[in-house]
């Protein structure tokens, strides 16, 4: 299977890795600094041991029509990269290539083969006028959910916390030939890899806490452990948990975790700092939109009251634009 992994961060790098150091051919398409050091050593991961491993791909570049097309693209960039990246990934593409995005939060793909009332619908917030969908056809997309928790400390260097879950869905609920077979790769790389047929509900599991943790934690400078710790923020996270799991039961998801089991789950990370603290501190653009602001917007649909998501959504939106203008004034 030709896998070819779109941007090689924490997440990327890891997994990147991991498929290479099973004997996978792997491509990976990165780009600056990042890229400069896979060329010359390959992804070293660091574990939380305090070994290394180092594994070099098969292919690394940034020219994606050299790279030409795979059986499957992992896109594993941030959410709010995508719509600029999606025209990119053209010469990556043959007739039966699958597109499997790697991202937190809602999906742009949420309501493409869905059925409801929402059936088709697009998300305005993380596909602005359309520009992923138009490049990257609902046809192509196996859903994916991530738990890892890992920092990119250095170009070509990813420092692995903990966590190998990665499940698959198809968007129409199938058990696809194609997305077991990957699931069988990612399987012999050493991840806990399963296939579901209603990945929406793994969708909305995760995001319970990305929502909540994410924000939080960028807007108070405070690890998961710290945040979880102290008891204004840990109610903060479940209260705005709860308003969350109000707006899946609307659409029919029920995803069969407490509160209390999401933030325990999360607690076993311990001094880990979320991504978007970790953008936040980069001076990067955050994932905002597809944590919070797709809540939002389906919760509007839905006429759910969210006050809870609608103030983090402002003040993260203003911590990223804040911070954005005096990193660029400096």
């Amino acid at each position: 299977m030709r896998i070819a992994i779109v941007g090689a961060g924490a997440i990327g790098g890891y997994l990147a890795a991991r498929l290479i150091l099973s004997g996978q051919p792997v491509t990976v398409i990165a780009r600056g600094a990042n890229l400069a050091a896979i060329r010359s050593s390959g992804v070293t991961l660091r574990l939380p041991d305090g070994t290394e491993e180092k594994a070099r791909p098969a292919v690394a570049t940034d020219d994606a029509d050299a790279a030409g097309p795979h059986d499957v693209i992992v896109v594993a960039v941030k959410g709010q990269q995508l719509a600029a990246l999606a025209p990119s990934l053209a010469p990556l593409l043959g007739p039966e290539t699958a597109v499997v995005p790697a991202q937190n939060g809602i999906p742009w793909w949420y309501f493409q083969m869905h059925e409801g009332p929402f059936a088709g619908r697009r998300l305005e917030s993380v596909d602005p006028g359309g520009a992923i969908s138009a490049h990257i056809a609902p046809g192509r997309v196996i859903g994916c959910v991530t738990y890892q928790a890992a920092e990119l400390e250095a170009p070509g260097v990813v420092r692995f916390v903990e966590g190998n879950r990665f499940t698959l869905g198809e968007p129409d609920g199938s058990k696809s030939e194609r997305a077991q077979a990957l699931a069988g790769v990612l399987t012999r790389a050493g991840l806990k890899c399963r296939v579901r047929t209603d990945i929406r509900t793994e969708i909305w599991v995760k995001i319970l806490g990305n929502m909540t943790f994410n924000p939080i934690s960028a807007l108070t400078r405070a690890t998961l452990g710290e945040l979880i710790g102290f008891a204004p923020t840990r109610e903060l996270a479940a209260a705005t948990m709860g308003e969350a799991l109000e707006v899946a039961s609307r659409l029919g998801v029920s995803p069969g975790i407490t509160i209390e089991q999401r933030i325990q789950g999360a607690s076993q990370m311990g001094a880990h700092k979320t991504s978007t603290l970790q953008d936040i501190e980069a001076g990067r653009p955050t994932e905002v939109e597809w944590l919070l602001g797709a809540v939002s917007e389906i919760a509007r649909w839905l006429e759910v009251p969210t006050p809870r998501i609608d103030a983090l959504y402002a003040c993260l939106k203003l911590l990223e634009r804040t911070t954005s203008a005096k990193r660029s004034s400096t």
